[in-house]
């Protein structure tokens, strides 16, 4: 993936050197220019410059003559992810992400992306992986590696794969590792930064630490969980459910190899012959309306079970999302013995 300042070049840049830019984007072809601040002036293609040669426009002149002044953007805090859907089902591939300034802050790319989703994100990395020993005792378990790659970087891969680009890892033993590993993610055009649990806060606690979210919308999540979801759909299917929280649900099918039968003061009233019977468990993935994240009380122990029973308590809509494709939670030796055999075939 490049970065996304491989597609920008300034104001008063000669055509000529324009020119030798887009040939290095190749099939990515497309600059946004910009100002001395990266505050967006407008777009240009090969086509802009074919033009502007047509019209007699010199090599040796500037850009600026000949520059798309109105190009589509997304405004990053601020936009519908209809607006993302439509811009790539219309084939606009390549576009700018602009602060409330018009800087630009990012450039997507829908060749190697999904989509962009306008929500935060929260890993939670602090755990010390106990049931994993010895392979913990030196090495936090989001680093152990899965494949030829981290736990954690797949995580971080696959919701990066979606547009989420705004991050916060929850951190405690073997913390500085996972820091240093991933640092500020700038390098992968991410922003991540660190929340520091100086003691254990359960599994959502931490989250009361981060008062700085970008969107209207959070996902939090396990750091130890290997998984295709598709988190458009289920943005999609939250949104669409007019939900306040949401979690990834995994069907669990039960076999009952007799009859079952249904009584009621001694009576039989039904029975089913070896019926199968399929229940749900909780995945480790939320999705939640910003406002959720202020119900966590300050510095104190909170799992998200205390959260979730707190909202239906209160008349919440709590959604579950079965999903439907793979998901694996790295607990236990035979669980990261059988990722190793996963990765080979499922596609993250």
């Amino acid at each position: 993936m490049r970065h996304f300042t491989e597609h920008l070049i300034e104001s008063g840049t000669s055509i000529r050197e324009a020119l030798k830019v887009l040939d290095t984007l190749a099939k990515d072809a497309i600059s946004f220019v910009v100002d001395g601040n990266k505050k967006l002036l407008g777009s240009l293609t090969d086509g802009d410059i074919r033009r502007g040669l047509i019209k007699g426009v010199e090599l040796g002149a500037s850009v600026d003559q000949i520059i798309q002044k109105n190009p589509k953007y997304i405004r990053k805090g601020n936009y519908d992810i209809q607006k993302v859907i439509k811009y790539r089902e219309n084939d606009y591939r390549i576009i700018p992400i602009l602060d409330k300034d018009d800087k630009v802050v990012n450039v997507i790319n829908f060749g190697n992306m999904k989509s962009y989703l306008p929500v935060d994100v929260v890993i939670m990395a602090g755990g010390k992986g106990t049931r994993l020993r010895p392979l913990t005792e030196k090495t936090p378990k989001p680093l152990l590696k899965v494949g030829d790659k981290p736990i954690l970087e797949h995580n971080i891969h696959r919701l990066s794969l979606f547009g989420m680009d705004d991050f916060w890892i929850s951190v405690n033993y073997l913390g500085d590792q996972i820091e240093k590993y991933f640092g500020n993610g700038n390098h992968k055009n991410l922003n991540i930064d660190y929340v520091r649990e100086e003691e254990p806060l359960g599994t959502i606690g931490s989250v009361c630490k981060i008062d700085n979210f970008i969107h209207d919308y959070v996902l939090v999540t396990n750091s130890d969980i290997l998984t295709n979801l598709d988190y458009e759909d289920f943005f999609l299917r939250f949104r669409e459910e007019e939900a306040d929280f949401a979690v990834v649900t995994i069907p669990y099918k039960v076999d009952v190899p007799y009859a079952v039968l249904e009584t009621s003061n001694g009576h039989v009233m039904s029975f089913k012959e070896k019926p199968t019977y399929t229940y749900y468990s909780n995945g480790g993935i939320y999705l939640m309306k910003r406002e959720v994240t202020d119900r966590i009380p300050k510095n104190s122990f909170y799992d998200t079970t205390d959260l979730m029973e707190e909202l239906i308590a209160d008349g919440k809509k709590v959604l579950s999302y079965p999903l439907s494709g793979y998901w694996l939670d790295i607990g236990k030796h035979e669980d990261f013995e059988k990722a190793q055999e996963d990765i080979k075939s499922i596609k993250f």
